[in-house]
């Protein structure tokens, strides 16, 4: 069996298409709290801003299922890592794929339904995303820059 050494084009146009419209997000989610309380109290208002917000939400949830499938039967590349720094990407790499369902999950729940009680649970969860995100986005370029593995073209460059 051949040993995958990067990412298909599938998977790399996941990854960044879904990484795009989850920043777009969260820049643009300042207004959001202030349109959902207008929209349960009957008011409407709802701008081009957050009009764009919930369905860049909905496209992400859409993109990240279909990303959990395309991986489930793509693969990956095996680990750049050992030992604990293998065991942290693993599990970072869990909780971003978690993450990526369950806060446009929330999102659109809370949109949908009119459910105030998760629209709080999606702006923690969305904030938890970001930072792991970020996290993410650090420990690719220490690995491009720093041990100079060439890590980050795995997903910039399909197999």
């Amino acid at each position: 069996m051949q040993v995958k050494t990067s990412y298909s084009g599938a998977q790399i146009a996941l990854h960044w298409l879904i990484a795009v419209l989850i920043l777009a997000n969260y820049l643009l989610s300042e207004e959001m709290g202030d349109t959902f309380d207008r929209m349960l109290e009957g008011e409407g208002g709802g701008t081009l801003g957050s009009a764009f917000h919930v369905w860049a939400g909905v496209a992400v949830l859409i993109l990240s299922a279909i990303r959990v499938v395309v991986r489930l039967r793509t693969g990956a590349p095996e680990s750049a890592g050992a030992g604990l720094m293998d065991v942290a990407a693993r599990w970072a790499h869990r909780l971003l794929y978690v993450l990526m369902l369950l806060v446009p999950g929330l999102g659109a729940y809370s949109w949908f339904a009119g459910a105030e009680s998760t629209a709080d649970l999606h702006e923690l969860t969305a904030n938890l995303l970001m930072a792991v995100a970020g996290l993410h986005a650090l420990a690719a370029l220490y690995h491009q820059y720093v041990l100079k593995d060439g890590l980050l073209m795995r997903m910039l460059r399909p197999n």
